[in-house]
């Protein structure tokens, strides 16, 4: 890159650059003229604000300079103004000047303009002078497009720059012209001096972006390229200054070269090459050559062999801009003398084809064959290097002579093979061409290689670098990089950069010259390499290369041009033509910059070639790919950090922005702060520096920029001080904060605390810069700040009212800066003593000062009053800062940050304080001086130890506090010998020999100063708890005696307050670990009395008083829980107690069982059942609550049922014996506290624990009536358990038939309706109990042998058997029960209602009655009626003893005997019999139903239902059908799967059981009378409720295999037995949905030019949706009727660009889908020509409900398409089927391109799967889903792809097996049929008709089963093209549609298609059938 604005030393240029031939000397390198083309001149302007925005933009005259002036100063040599000696070496390279083009006329003369006439025939400017006269006359204009994608054109605004030859002059005024010239820029084009146009701020500055942000980098100057030609146009909006790159169109150029007229006269550009001369060819052989004013100086080849020889392909210009070589599209290369371009200077001409056949032949392109890369190898102009379409590589070396006649070339094949006429021979070749190609250019230096011709090509599989000189020989290979994915874009490009000498600031140690580098790229996979050069000793020798792939970076798609822009950065152009600025160092994108809307010109140069290679599609070979990428490299060139783009109709220029142009646009802009901010990143490196121009060297990268941004912050200073708007404070704390980050950055802290801060004083406004310096101070990163700053920072917190922040900061600065008298007067006036102690300590270093300022505010607060009112002192918490300024210094930290301190001045420093805390007089401080600080007015009345006492008395508890940390220091121990040494400074006096204390001393001064002073007990106690504290901590240094301690335990015994109650029980506990008192009774009464509890325990505890301790815990109010872990202690065997003391802590415990019984009772039982089982009966017995006496006994019995239980299934901790002697006590208790549970838990206890005396009177008085039936049942008292429950049925019946008598008494309805509700809920619940009763005797019943009875004669109850005994019993019951409740309510509704009496729901409660009488009789229906069939089948076996079918009737004839006795008439009986007949409907029901379907086979179809019901039956789809929620999938498998083991094992239950009834025996009999144990491997939960999840989980799938949630209301009865009936008779065909009428057979669509492709079929609204292909529309055809309805779709439909190609139906949903793709993508395929393939245009989804007959979305599929095109260069398109998964998801395939995109319900789009090979043939055509599973017909693989929509997209191939041979198989439209359970596909077959394929196992694999071809009276004529493309479903009918194409419409849309009105569908149905009942024959199903 070239710098484009500033000198040297304003940090302006950059030092990344190509090499430059014109810096070289010698004969080989004479430059042809030495006369430059501009001048850059001039220096940026001061950074002044003020001088930017006030001054003009003035020459020398005073008037604007122009836009050319400034073009011609800066392009392309940027001389500086400085001498020729002090230029650096490399920026010589950028700065030598560049050579006038002479132009010489030939003989014949050339159609060129002569040196003083411009191309319109006007005289042109004289060198000298500015071409134009304003900016209006300027031929290159900055982009009318910023160069970011997508970023707003920036608005025109002011431009403010400073001149630094012109002093500053008023604004003038810009008007617009007359001509309508744009002329408010003010001065766009002047000097050097000015950046970038400035326009409004953007609402984000780029000041604050990231480098990645697509806003960062700001423009540079305008384009170096001078202009002439036509003002600028209005609508040419102007960018803003911070672009990235700064685009300009070269005008002239374009309007001469690449318009309409100058492609008609020259030819359309075909390529460009950049250097002094700006080079362009042209499809017409010739060069059109500008010079940087645009001026067409030369045109090459007119009138020349040149112009016959194609178009120029290759273009390159000599090092020494004076020869330029054009390879030709023929295989012609002509070189031309740029001064002489009449005839060309050298001509290679190709050889012909023949020549090459031959055996001996000489080397060079072949004819026809396209030079695709030409170049010059050094300065030599007569040796080339050069490269073909077909992959050949040759360097050419002329002879010297005098013309290209007499010259003799030399070409050296270097790459590639001749193609042969042989075919066996070509195919084994694997084609390839050289995709890059370059020879190394020239340095700065000399370089061995210059001479060695080096060339880089770049070949699909290899780099080559080859060495032409002297020979041709390879210098190295490298493969192409493993990364690259496999038929990925192929492309590839590589540019050299040649070493150059490097600048002092980037000069590495010991390395003056960089390294040749090499960048190369593979598709999006770039590599940089160096090349070292070795020099050989041996001068003859050659120089040693080695190169090294020094980094590797991968780009997000393919590269297709690489230019480097500078030394250290790359320009990058992707395949989607997006420039990438790349730093070579970090291979970081720094930036990035769209360039899709510049049409750049690219051309395919390499697929013809590489045809074979990608058309291959070989997935093993990693060689090939997918597709060749256009090539660019043509079109984009970098020269001198410029880069050139040439495009289809402009040619445009372009350069980066360096550091000082984006610095000088944001201060331009008025955004100073964001300016700052970048010029702070770009001091410390944060940002990309090589990319923006800044030397890599911190040293030097830090030189440039500091000087420059302390100018911007002083400039922004004073221009923001001058401004006064209301954002003025805002602004003004912003740059503050700028500011600091700064100076910190830089370590400015003078500049920063000198100007800034005068700045901020002088305009009143230093609060601001106060504020932003805290954070600074208060973080650590100053510490230091001049007096000045310290004196305002304390007036701003002072009169801010903030003395505490104030505080903090001075804490955090070195005090070395204060005014020490000013800072102590303020820190005293204020109170802001930790501040105050900080200035003695750390300024002074004295310690003992600060003590005494601290000592004198307590003084002040003792003689001020009393201790209550201390805290009301505004000095009080000053004052009490003594003690923590004590703790900090006395254990070696500084006050009050708590830094640690040496450890000899912490030694001197707590020396000196113990010494002055604990003088026994008044002492000086300083020491030597007559200062004396006295605690009393009086000094005679100075007590010992003054300030000792004075702390005391100020507070003894926080000085305690202090000094037991004090006491942790090592200071106090038994010290050693001091040194002595008196050189150091130490609390500001010199170090004299330290003062030693010891922590014996401290205690014995204190014991003292308490006995003589007058200390009451709440100052004593305080040294009590401090020496009780501290005797064991300190064993061997403290020394005190017994007497003295035994006084201290008496004083800690008596707290003087409750608050110390705890403090001294604590205290007492350490004494007592360090000494034993010898009176332990006096110990003991003493803490008796005090209530120390826990010191007690302790000492009976080490006494081993058992007893005594048992009785603490007792007394104890605050640990009574802990009298268990007591007991377990205490009974503990490891305790070793003696009986004697165990038995006393047992009486103890049976003393005081009741106190445990409260604390907690299951904890009670817990720990005797552990401890003491001898206690459990006694204590049980004591308890005297009945509900502590229950959760004792179910503590034992039962501890899962407690309350927070863990395991629920806990059984009894006691061993069955002993668990025994509890039940029967536990069995009454519960019938009181837990009623509900004793039926569960008597039911599982063996009948022997129970005494039916003992446990029935309660369980009665309880109400727990079941519980006794099961306790009588389980004895064998069957009669006695029916009896019971009898009598409370009828107890029931009496208390509901009360209550419905008084209801019209009761006044409280709620509570009488809620009786009435439990009285109903107990007469179910009973009843239940007695079924239960009786189906336990039925099953072990024996039947004895009866005589033939007549049931018209009367049955004695006598004659009946238990059971049935039983059963009547329970019957009669529950109907007189029903009956007398009728006849109540009947007697309620007659009588009258008075108002407010309770109004009862008596409806509600005959329905429950009637419906448990309904109960009561079905079960004995089910129990007795006995189906014969059951009999036959039943073969095998012992004989049954279940009941016959006569049995149901005795019991009824008996019921109805006693009904007769009880009732006095029948009638009375009505509504019972009614009840009864209705509880057999249901039953009589399935039994007429059985009855129809019993036959001759009915064993043999039960034997297939068992089969097929052992087999299961697979559901359609995961959903409900009725709910349309989710039946199974993750989550809910697991509830489905156990529900269903629940099942089978009460199936094994059962079958268990009922072996057991007939093997008879021991167990049989006990089974009988219900005393059997339960099988724990048999034995299930019986109750039928499983829960609400189970319950609403529970799946019900028919036959039909629609799967329904069991819900109530049950299903539907009818739906169910329909659907038994049709699947025993094998006849499951008729979907149970379909309500429409049948239909059947071929029938034809009647609608005018519909010309159909797809259809589906609603099977709701019974109407079939029929795509119209060519209207772009759909119709709803009515069948039955034959009518249609025609729906138009807005946008689409009559438009030529779109055909509808798929309809499907979501049976889910009930939505339509149709979808529309382009016209024009089948027309190759239907037409059969390839080259009217067009995929370019648009596709889109239509979602239609058929509901409500509207479109619910229309979704355009162009973005998705775009992006694919964008991503991988190539189209897809074609899309025509679709299908859905379960949650709503649309999927929708494209034919070309195998692409899925899904729609969400909301319908957006999104690309779902990309196919990895990407073609223009046909793929995917048809697809289907089964639940989450897509099945997609693949014509690319003969097969199947199937997907998991659960999961990222994957493609599984699936091959059907059986495909036939002989004939192929086409693949269009797929469909599985319903009634088929998606077993079945059937793909359409565009030549036969339909294919049906087969799967068992969800596709995983399919079998080809057969076809049913098309009818073959289904014709056309030549003009219509017949296939078949889909199938759909009516009913249960299948049928098949076939489309008719129009031919001549398919080439041309615009043709007319042919009137047509039948479309014949055919009905495939039986077809179809008889192949898949083959197949399930095969199958075996």
């Amino acid at each position: 890159m070239s710098s484009l604005v500033g000198g040297l030393e304003e940090g302006g240029t950059n030092e990344d650059v190509e090499a430059d031939e014109s810096s070289r000397t010698g004969d080989q390198r004479e430059i042809v003229g030495d006369e430059p083309l501009e001048e850059h001149v001039g220096k940026r302007g001061q950074w002044d604000i003020g001088e930017m925005q006030d001054s003009a933009d003035l020459d020398e005259a005073g008037e604007r300079l122009d836009e050319q002036e400034l073009l011609d100063q800066d392009v392309p040599q940027l001389r500086l103004q400085e001498d020729e000696d002090e230029r650096p070496d490399e920026q010589e390279l950028l700065e030598e000047d560049v050579p006038r083009l002479r132009i010489e006329e030939g003989e014949e003369g050339l159609d060129t303009f002569p040196s003083d006439a411009r191309p319109d025939g006007d005289p042109a400017t004289p060198p000298g002078m500015s071409p134009l006269a304003s900016p209006a006359d300027s031929g290159s204009i900055p982009d009318d497009t910023p160069s970011l994608q997508g970023s707003l054109l920036s608005s025109p605004g002011r431009l403010a720059s400073s001149s630094p030859s012109k002093p500053a002059g008023p604004r003038r005024t810009i008007s617009r012209t007359a001509s309508g010239a744009l002329k408010p820029f003010e001065r766009r084009f002047e000097t050097r001096l000015s950046a970038s146009p400035s326009g409004p701020l953007r609402p984000a500055s780029p000041g604050f972006l990231s480098p990645h942000s697509r806003q960062i980098s700001l423009s540079s100057q305008f384009s170096q390229v001078s202009s002439q030609g036509d003002a600028t146009s209005d609508d040419e909006t102007l960018q803003a200054p911070w672009e990235v790159v700064r685009w300009t169109k070269l005008r002239k150029i374009t309007g001469q070269a690449l318009s309409e007229v100058g492609k008609r006269n020259f030819g359309r550009p075909t390529c460009l090459a950049v250097s002094a001369l700006i080079a362009i060819g042209t499809s017409k052989g010739l060069v059109l050559g500008f010079d940087y004013h645009q001026t067409l100086k030369i045109i090459i080849g007119q009138g020349t062999k040149a112009t016959e020889c194609g178009s120029v392909t290759a273009l390159s210009i000599a090092a020494d801009y004076s020869t330029v070589v054009a390879g030709h599209a023929n295989g012609h290369i002509f070189t031309w003398e740029v001064s002489k371009p009449a005839r060309p200077f050298l001509q290679i001409p190709p050889l012909d084809r023949g020549i090459v056949q031959q055996q001996q032949h000489p080397d060079g392109h072949v004819v026809d064959c396209a030079i695709l890369h030409v170049g010059f190898l050094g300065t030599r102009h007569t040796a080339l290097v050069s490269a073909d379409a077909a992959g050949m590589a040759f360097s050419h070396v002329a002879t010297r002579g005098l013309g290209p006649v007499v010259r003799v070339v030399k070409t050296t094949r270097l790459l590639g093979r001749y193609s042969t006429i042989e075919p066996k021979s070509e195919r084994s070749q694997k084609p390839s061409s050289v995709l890059a190609f370059s020879p190394l250019p020239l340095g700065n230096v000399e370089q061995a290689t210059d001479g060695m011709g080096i060339t880089a090509l770049l070949t699909p599989y290899l780099l080559v670098i080859v060495s032409t000189t002297p020979i041709a020989q390879t210098q190295h290979k490298s493969p192409r990089p493993r990364e690259i994915k496999l038929h990925s874009t192929l492309s590839g490009c590589l540019a050299w950069f040649p070493a150059v000498k490097l600048k002092a600031s980037n000069a590495e140690k010991d390395r003056e010259n960089s390294d040749t580098k090499l960048v190369y790229c593979w598709s999006n996979v770039l590599t940089v390499m160096d090349l070292t050069v070795t020099e050989n000793e041996d001068p003859a020798k050659p120089a040693s290369l080695a190169f090294r792939a020094r980094s590797r970076w991968r780009a997000e798609e393919a590269i297709v041009a690489v230019q480097w822009l500078g030394r250290s950065v790359l320009g990058i152009m992707t395949v989607s033509q997006r420039l990438l600025i790349v730093e070579d160092g970090s291979l970081q994108v720094t930036d990035s910059i769209d360039l899709l809307h510049r049409h750049i010109y690219h051309q395919d140069l390499f697929s013809q070639q590489l045809r074979s290679v990608v058309e291959n599609l070989d997935s093993d070979d990693p060689s090939l790919h997918g597709v060749v990428a256009d090539a660019f490299y043509m079109s984009f060139r970098a020269y001198k950090g410029r880069m050139f783009l040439l495009g289809f109709n402009d040619l445009t220029v372009g350069t980066l922005s360096n550091w000082a142009d984006r610095l000088m646009a944001l201060m331009e802009a008025g955004d100073h702060i964001a300016a700052i901010r970048l010029a702070t990143d770009y001091y410390v490196g944060s940002s990309n520096n090589v990319s923006v121009g800044l030397p890599e060297n911190d040293e030097s990268r830090h030189e440039v920029v500091k000087e420059r941004l302390l100018a911007m912050i002083s400039a922004s200073l004073k221009y923001s001080f001058s401004q006064y708007d209301e954002e003025r404070p805002i602004r003004l704390r912003k740059l503050a904060e700028a500011s600091f980050e700064a100076c910190s950055s830089m370590g400015e802290t003078d500049y920063l605390f000198s100007d800034v801060f005068d700045a901020f004083e002088d305009a009143e406004e230093p609060s601001i810069y106060i504020g932003t310096l805290e954070p600074y101070i208060l973080d650590g990163e100053i510490k230091v700040l001049p007096t000045e700053v310290v004196q305002s920072m304390v007036s701003h917190f002072i009169s801010e009212n903030q003395a505490a922040r104030l505080e903090e900061l001075l804490c955090r600065l070195d005090p070395s800066s204060f005014d020490f008298d000013q800072i102590t007067t303020l820190c005293r006036q204020h109170g802001l003593y930790d501040a105050l102690v900080y200035v003695w300590t750390q300024g002074i270093g004295d310690f003992v000062t600060p003590l005494v300022e601290l000592l004198t505010l307590v003084k002040m607060l003792q003689d001020g009053g009393e201790d209550d009112r201390f805290t009301g002192n505004p000095f009080y918490d000053s004052a009490m800062k003594v003690f923590p300024y004590l703790a900090y210094s006395l254990t070696g930290r500084r006050y009050p940050n708590g830094e640690l301190m040496g450890d000899r001045e912490a030694t001197m420093i707590k020396a000196d304080l113990y010494e002055y805390v604990f003088a026994g007089t008044p002492i000086a401080w300083p020491l030597g001086s007559n200062r004396v600080f006295r605690t009393t007015k009086d000094a005679q009345n100075e007590p010992a130890f003054p300030y000792l006492v004075l702390l005391l008395e100020f507070d003894a508890a926080n000085f305690m506090s202090m000094l037991n940390e004090a006491f942790e220091d090592s200071f106090l121990n038994e010290a050693e010998e001091d040194s002595g040494a008196n050189d150091t400074l130490a609390n500001g006096t010199i170090i004299r020999p330290g003062y030693k204390m010891t922590r014996q001393h401290i205690i014995s001064i204190m014991l003292d100063v308490m006995r003589q002073h007058d200390f009451g007990r709440g100052e004593v106690i305080y040294l009590d708890m401090f020496i009780a504290r501290s005797l064991p901590k300190y064993p061997g240094q403290l020394v005190l005696s017994g007497s003295l301690l035994t006084q201290v335990l008496q004083r800690l015994c008596q707290p003087p307050s409750d608050d110390l109650q705890d403090d001294c029980q604590l205290s007492i506990e350490y004494l007592l670990s360090a000494y034993r008192p010898p009176n332990v009774s006096t110990l003991v009464q003493a803490l008796r009395e005090a209530h120390f509890f826990r010191v007690l325990k302790s000492v009976y505890r080490g006494e081993r008083l058992f007893t005594e301790l048992l009785e603490v815990y007792f007394e104890d109010p605050q640990d009574r829980v802990g009298v268990f872990d007591c007991i377990g202690y205490c009974l503990r065997s490891s305790t070793a107690a003696s009986e004697k003391q165990v038995q006393a802590v047992k009486r103890t415990i049976m003393q005081h069982l009741g106190d445990l019984a409260n604390v907690d009772v299951t904890r009670t039982a817990r720990t005797l059942a552990m401890h003491a089982k001898d206690l459990l009966q006694p204590a049980f017995a004591a308890l005297t609550d009945t509900y502590q006496q229950f959760v004792f006994l179910r503590t034992l019995l039962e501890p899962g049922l407690l309350q927070g239980a863990r395991d629920t299934r806990a059984g009894t901790i006691l061993p069955p014996s002993e668990a025994a002697t509890f039940v029967e006590q536990y069995v009454r208790l519960m019938c009181v506290h837990d009623p509900g549970h004793v039926a569960d838990y008597v039911n599982i206890l063996p009948t022997s624990d129970l005494r039916l005396d003992s446990v029935l009177p309660a369980m009665e008085a309880a109400g727990v009536i079941d519980a006794a039936v099961i306790v009588l049942s389980n004895d064998g008292r069957i009669r006695d358990a029916m009896d019971r429950l009898v009598a409370h049925l009828r107890s029931l019946e009496q208390a509901l038939t009360s209550l419905i008598y008084a209801a019209g008494e009761s006044p409280d309805a709620a509570s009488t309706q809620e009786a009435a509700n439990d009285l109903v809920e107990a007469v179910e619940k009973y009843t239940k109990v007695g079924i239960w009763l009786c189906q336990g005797q039925s099953a072990n019943a024996e039947r004895r042998p009866r005589p033939r009875t007549n049931f018209a004669w009367d049955v004695p109850e006598d004659d009946l058997d238990l059971d049935e005994y039983l059963r009547l019993k329970l019957v009669d019951a529950v109907v007189q029960l029903a009956n007398n409740t009728s006849r109540a309510v009947r007697h309620s509704d007659e009588q009258p209602t008075s108002a407010g009496s309770a109004v009862l729901d008596l409806s509600r409660i005959t329905a429950s009655l009637r419906t448990n009488v309904q109960q009561a009789f079905t079960a004995l229906l089910t129990a007795t009626a006995t189906p014969s069939v059951h009999r036959r089948l039943q073969t095998t076996g012992p004989p049954n003893s279940t009941q016959d079918n006569l049995s149901f009737l005795r019991v009824l004839r008996a019921f109805l005997a006693r009904a007769a006795v009880t009732a006095p008439s029948l009638s009375d009986l009505r509504a019972v019999l009614s009840d009864i007949f209705a509880a057999y409907a249901y039953e009589q029901g399935i039994l007429s139903v059985a009855n129809e379907l019993i036959g001759s086979d009915v064993f043999q179809d039960i034997s297939d239902v068992h089969d097929m019901r052992q087999r299961g039956w697979r559901p359609r789809a995961q959903v409900c059908e009725h709910c349309k929620r989710r039946a199974w999938s993750q989550g809910i498998g697991e509830i489905v799967w156990d529900a269903w083991v629940l099942r089978e094992r009460r199936r094994e239950a059962d079958k268990a059981r009922k072996r057991v009834e007939r093997g008879g025996g021991e167990e049989a009999r006990k089974l009988e009378r219900g005393k059997a144990k339960a099988d724990a491997t048999v034995a299930v939960d019986q109750d039928d409720t499983q829960g609400e999840d189970s319950r609403r989980l529970t799946l019900v799938v028919f036959a039909c295999r629609h799967v329904f949630h069991r819900v109530p209301p049950p299903f539907d009865t009818n739906h169910a037995m329909t659907t038994i009936a049709v699947f025993l008779s094998a006849k499951a065909t008729h979907h149970p949905h379909h309500h429409c009428p049948p239909f059947e057979g071929d029938f034809n669509v009647t609608a005018t030019d519909l010309y159909p492709e797809s259809a589906d079929w609603d099977p709701v609204h019974c109407r079939l949706y029929v795509g119209a292909a060519y209207n772009a529309s759909f119709i709803i055809y009515d069948p039955y009727s034959t009518s249609y309805e025609t729906v138009e779709i807005p946008g689409i439909s009559h438009n030529p660009d779109y055909e509808v190609s798929g309809v499907d139906y979501d049976a889910r949903t009930g939505a339509m889908y149709i979808c529309v793709t382009f016209s024009k993508a089948f027309s190759s395929t239907i037409t059969g020509n390839a080259s009217l393939a067009n995929f370019t245009g648009p596709n889109a989804i239509v979602k239609y409900d058929t509901n409500h007959g509207v479109i619910d979305y229309i979704t355009s599929f162009v973005g998705i398409q775009s992006q694919i095109e964008a991503s991988t260069g190539k189209l897809v398109n074609g899309f025509q089927d679709m299908a859905e998964d379960t949650k709503g998801n649309s999927y929708a395939i494209a034919t070309f391109g195998n692409t899925l995109v899904k729609l969400n319900p909301t319908g957006e789009a999104s690309l779902w799967y990309e196919s990895p090979n990407i073609t223009d043939v046909l793929g995917f055509e048809g697809l289907f889903s089964i639940g989450d599973k897509l099945v997609v017909s693949n014509r690319l693989v003969s097969g199947f792809s199937t997907f998991d929509t659960t999961k990222p997209a994957v493609s599984v191939t699936v091959q059907p097996t059986n495909l036939p041979t002989n004939e192929s198989v086409g693949w269009d439209g797929l469909l599985a049929p319903t009634k088929y359970g998606g077993r079945i596909a059937l793909s359409s077959d565009d030549a036969y008709g339909t294919r049906v394929f087969a799967s068992n196992d969800d596709w995983d694999t399919a079998k080809y089963i057969g076809g049913v071809p098309r009818p073959a009276d289904i014709t056309a004529d030549s003009n219509v093209f017949v296939i078949s493309t889909d199938s759909y479903e009516i009913n249960d009918r299948l049928y098949s549609l076939t489309a008719f194409f129009q031919l001549p419409h398919a080439k041309d849309p615009a043709t007319p298609i042919e009137t047509r009105n039948n479309f014949t569908q055919i009905d495939i149905t039986d077809g179809v059938a008889e192949l898949v009942k083959a197949w399930w024959a095969d199958e075996g199903w």
